[in-house]
């Protein structure tokens, strides 16, 4: 449930929480606010692990809080940051309860995977806004984070650049005149790969994407083509429409990064640059266009765009999406637990390539199905999968 775009009438600047600042995301974010020093202020940095990056940006940026999730890590925050009068914390429980500080009105929640999901529902009960780049939190409980924000002042724009394009394409139109959204796909690195050739697909291969920079594990998800699947669950839910009307198509220049078709034939995309900061900057700044010296979209790069069906014989993850949303319930967290520890383990080298999506299958014939969750129930199902998993692998 996207909300509509709103001009931030109110004096002074932005003050934004990163969740996940040493990530791909939450660096480009600090990039992207270093670019508007008169619009936007970091006031709150959380990270996962890298004490050493956080506070390091910590120094540089001077947030009012920073807290990281590794417990082990805290003292080495605290001696670092206590002298600069920066607070700091640890721990899950801590970040969730920052969630409601007074320090920020929106946060950007960069971090990757299941860990979104919790933060994410404390922020929308506090009122804050959401800029949105972990689309798992959608993928795993988009029924309750909707609920959630139907009752809340909170406003969700969407990062992710599919969802971006496709939020763009529909200001100021119509939603009951959309016909299909169109999110399109790079293919990843593999797209020209055989079935035998992805048996013996190693993790090096797969980290090479050939148009975007982004971290492991999404990179991960681009190549098995499990990314489309959840791009596809994260639409139903930010723009609210039959799952039947949402399709994937392969675009390798990624270029176009998604399309909206209309019931008079008529269809909108929007294109640019494969930079993430295109759809940072959108975000932030409630749907106006800043201004940027980066380099623009050149003719020659348009010269020449192709598209192509998805081959789900090759990528059957890449089918996961339609079937998460026609069955509903706790599926789609399953798939997403199961997915979290295989790509894990494939990073780490202990299991192949075309074992990710037979990991995920495995879970899903044993996992227990919850037709209408709650929020305890996904978080339960979602530790009993991660464990399944695991000791498949």
């Amino acid at each position: 449930m996207v909300s509509e775009p709103k001009k931030n009438i109110e004096s002074g600047k932005k003050r934004i929480a990163v969740l996940g600042s040493t990530g791909s995301i939450g660096t480009q974010t600090l990039d992207v606010i270093g670019e508007y020093p008169d619009r936007f202020v970091p006031t709150m940095l959380v990270a996962g692990t890298k004490v050493d990056t956080l506070i390091q940006q910590s120094i540089r940026w001077k947030p009012e809080m920073a807290l990281i999730a590794d417990e082990r890590q805290y003292w080495k925050l605290r001696d670092a940051l206590e002298p600069l009068g920066i607070k700091t914390a640890a721990g899950q429980q801590a970040i969730n309860d920052a969630m409601e500080s007074p320090c920020f009105d929106t946060v950007v929640t960069a971090t990757v995977g299941y860990s979104g999901l919790a933060p994410t529902m404390r922020a929308i009960e506090a009122g804050k806004d959401i800029a949105l780049a972990n689309k798992e939190t959608l993928v795993v409980a988009g029924e309750l984070v909707t609920a959630a924000l139907r009752t809340s002042r909170s406003r969700m724009l969407p990062v992710d650049s599919e969802h971006s394009a496709i939020y763009q394409c529909l200001v100021g139109e119509d939603s009951t005149r959309v016909r299909r959204l169109i999110i399109t796909a790079s293919g990843g690195p593999f797209r020209c790969k055989n079935a035998e050739e992805l048996q013996y697909a190693t993790m090096k291969d797969a980290l090479k994407h050939p148009n975007w920079s982004m971290g492991a594990k999404i990179t991960i998800d681009s190549a098995t083509m499990l990314n489309k699947a959840f791009e596809i669950i994260e639409a139903r839910w930010l723009f609210d429409i039959a799952p039947e009307k949402i399709t994937a198509v392969v675009h390798p220049q990624s270029i176009v990064h998604s399309m909206v078709e209309f019931v008079d034939g008529a269809v909108k995309a929007q294109l640019g640059v494969p930079d993430m900061r295109l759809p940072i900057r959108y975000a932030l700044g409630d749907a106006t266009r800043l201004a940027t010296a980066d380099s623009p979209l050149t003719l020659d790069r348009m010269a020449e765009l192709s598209f192509e069906r998805p081959d789900d014989k090759r990528f059957p993850a890449v089918t996961l999406g339609h079937y998460a949303l026609d069955k509903g319930g706790t599926t789609a967290c399953v798939i997403n637990a199961a997915n979290e520890i295989a790509v894990a383990a494939f990073l780490r080298e202990r299991i192949g390539f075309t074992d990710i999506y037979r990991l995920i299958t495995s879970a899903l014939e044993k996992m227990p199905f919850i037709a209408q969750p709650s929020l305890d129930d996904y978080i339960r199902l979602n530790a009993e999968t991660r464990a399944y998993t695991s000791n498949l692998i």
